[in-house]
């Protein structure tokens, strides 16, 4: 379709036919109720200015974008307790998000990639272009860029604050939307916070409160505790607990902020919250900020447009709790704007398993996180799973996570061995029984990068923190790049991506986790259990009934342990170790149980001599290649392998050459 706009100062006073940009732009008259104000405070040069490769120099946009609601509108009907918000004079339901652009001086390529924030952070400068970790919430200098990869490429980077209650500690990203109210009175409701000492967070005796407690009066809560998720619930005495104050828990009890049994158990309580945010305005709110970005020129008040004229494509990627909520955009409809335009043409979400958010709801808790021993019981699994349609056993209902209304988004989703432990990812690619492959829609594709662990970057140590094994340093990165730059052929170019690469019943590569076919590798405590998908019913007062679940399904490991499916990068394909996406906690944490969402990794030995020495199946150094050119070699057949099929790109390639020469050197070594 043709763009049409004509540029007087900064309005849009009539309309002519502009070929080239490939976009509609609309004037602020003309849009419906969405953004309806860009305020900028503060554009900075990136690296003080210094090209950035072909694409030129950057400059960091900060600023706020304030929008609206109707919540008469059929596309935001879905958000839970709009009906409840305060309006303004127009009958509409105001919120404000902040906002962050690093937009090429030149214009660029004209394309968007949105990074999901999580938790109030942003992502994409550390976990897909290397970055320094330091500063990737406030990303100003060159080494804060990593490689520059889509900086070089001319890509505008855009994130926007989602949650109103995100930490906005170094530099976070917020929104501050309406609390519901009830005929003129607050919503109080009793429900549930869990809590974790140690496991995610620092060990400590002080939880903060998902909402104020209506009361501090400690006869209106009650807290419990168990040591391991599936135990008996144990009352803890009043006397060893207390409101600090309406937001704050404080356990007394001896033992609770040190190193003694309190140490990975969950904590349990249930109190009277009120002031519920109405939480999925946060959708809308990306929705609107993207759209605007791609089809409007100015806001209300003239304000031009940060991204420029002529967007020609949107891309989002959403990192963990990122990708879920990239789910629940696509599945709840929010990737129509009002104005019904697609607002994100292609989506990748990595290592989100099947999770969605526990967002839209009375009372959410966005930050909830669903594994074997934390968050357990919070929503965040739900039928349907895939991008191809189904038919639910548990609940009799069919249906798919893409909406197929001419709006969903090319999907490519990326999973670790961690989500297929931790997060049901078996199930983006199986019937929910568990019993048969499905064959997804043209528009998606599913990978799981072998070997690594959720969490997986550049930078990892192997340290093994409150695990029993050392912890998995291998990062996914390279073959995110590459599928990255793939999703973007397949909108810009309608060039489809590779096949999926998962493990899959027919083969045999889909497993139980008990027959995973694991070594017994000397010292180590093997994972059996995946953890388990399971309807509960009610959050607040959750009853899981295993007859009523799903089966999570792993990828079969060769003799050293590595997986044997998915995208095997050359530390798993040309191996030196052992590299799995689980791992178990051991003492004084919760021992036996999944270790959060790490994964383990282990050397081979050597020598012969040295493996046998150690009781270690597993072949040494020694007796798997001739000597480190034979190694060389491998990694270099492999490293065609991969780039022929256009899963790694062409600068990692070199990287992992000119890696392997020093890990050659290393891995043959006496030791």
């Amino acid at each position: 379709m043709r763009s049409i706009r004509t540029l007087c100062g900064l309005r849009v006073l009539a309309m002519a036919i502009v070929p080239a940009l490939g976009s509609v732009l609309i004037a602020p008259s003309l849009a419906r109720a969405a953004i309806t104000e860009i305020r900028i405070t503060a554009v900075r040069p990136f690296a003080e200015g210094a090209p950035q490769g072909p694409a030129g120099p950057y400059e960091r946009v900060t600023g706020v974008a304030r929008g609206e609601l109707d919540p008469a509108d059929p596309r935001n009907r879905v958000i839970v307790n709009l009906d409840l918000a305060p309006r303004n004079a127009r009958g509409k339901v105001e919120y404000e998000a902040d906002f962050d652009l690093l937009r090429p001086v030149g214009g660029g390529n004209r394309k968007l990639i949105y990074d999901v924030t999580n938790r109030g952070r942003k992502f994409f400068t550390h976990w897909v272009m290397d970055g320094a970790p330091a500063n990737a919430n406030d990303p100003l200098s060159r080494e804060d860029a990593g490689n520059a990869l889509h900086l070089r490429q001319g890509y505008t980077l855009v994130w926007s604050g989602w949650d109103p209650d995100a930490p906005l500690r170094n530099k976070g990203m917020s929104i501050r939307v309406p609390v519901a109210m009830r005929d003129g009175q607050p919503i109080v409701r009793r429900i549930r916070d869990e809590f974790q000492s140690g496991t995610r967070g620092p060990v400590v005796g002080e939880f903060r409160l998902s909402y104020e407690s209506a009361t501090t009066d400690q006869g209106r809560a009650t807290l419990t505790v168990r040591r391991a998720e599936g135990d008996p619930r144990v009352a803890v005495p009043p006397t060893e607990w207390r409101f600090k104050d309406a937001r704050t828990l404080q356990v007394t009890t001896p033992g609770s902020a040190g190193s003694g049994p309190a140490v990975g158990s969950v904590y349990e309580l249930h109190y009277p919250a009120r002031n519920p945010w109405v939480l999925g305005v946060g959708y809308a709110a990306t929705r609107d900020l993207v759209s605007f970005l791609r089809y409007a020129s100015a806001d209300s008040r003239g304000t031009p447009n940060p991204a420029g004229p002529g967007v020609r494509h949107a891309l989002a990627i959403g990192i963990s709790q990122s990708g879920r909520y990239l789910r629940d955009h696509i599945s709840d409809g929010f990737n129509r704007d009002e104005s019904d335009r697609k607002v994100f043409d292609g989506v990748l979400a990595h290592i989100s398993g099947v999770g969605r958010v526990f967002m839209n709801a009375e009372f959410g808790q966005p930050f909830r996180t669903n594994t074997q021993h934390e968050d357990h019981l919070f929503p965040e699994n739900s039928f349907p799973f895939s991008a191809a349609r189904s038919t639910d056993p548990v609940t009799g209902t069919s249906g798919a996570l893409l909406r197929g209304d001419g709006f969903d988004p090319l999907l490519i989703e990326v999973n670790t061995a961690t989500e297929y432990w931790q997060k049901g990812a078996s199930l983006l690619h199986t019937d929910p029984a568990g019993t048969r492959d499905l064959e997804l829609p043209p528009g998606a594709r599913v990978y799981l990068v072998a070997g690594t662990q959720h969490g997986g970057r550049v930078g990892l140590t192997p340290a093994r923190g409150p695990c029993n094994q050392e912890r998995n340093p291998h990062s996914p990165a390279p073959a995110l790049r590459a599928l990255l730059a793939a999703l973007d052929a397949w909108v810009d170019k309608g060039v489809a991506p590779p096949p999926s690469r998962v493990p899959n019943l027919r083969e045999g590569t889909l497993v139980k986790p008990d027959n995973a076919g694991f070594p017994a590798i000397p010292g180590w405590q093997v994972a059996r259990r995946a953890n388990p998908i399971v309807l509960f019913g009610d959050w607040v007062d959750p009853r899981p009934d295993p007859a009523r679940g799903y089966p999570a399904l792993v990828a079969r490991t060769d003799a050293d342990g590595n997986e044997v499916a998915g995208i095997r990068l050359p530390d798993i394909a040309v191996p030196l170790a052992t590299h799995t996406g689980w791992n178990l906690y051991r003492r004084p944490y919760p021992e036996g149980e999944l270790c959060d969402r790490d994964g383990s990794y282990a050397p081979f030995a050597l020598t012969r001599a040295q493996r046998e020495q150690a009781g270690d199946p597993r072949l040494s150094v020694q007796e798997r290649y001739e000597g480190p050119q034979d190694y060389l070699r491998r990694v270099a057949d492999h490293v065609s392998a991969l780039q022929a099929d256009r899963l790694l790109l062409p600068e990692d390639a070199a990287a992992y050459l000119e890696r392997a020469k020093v890990l050659a050197r290393q891995a043959f070594e006496p030791r």
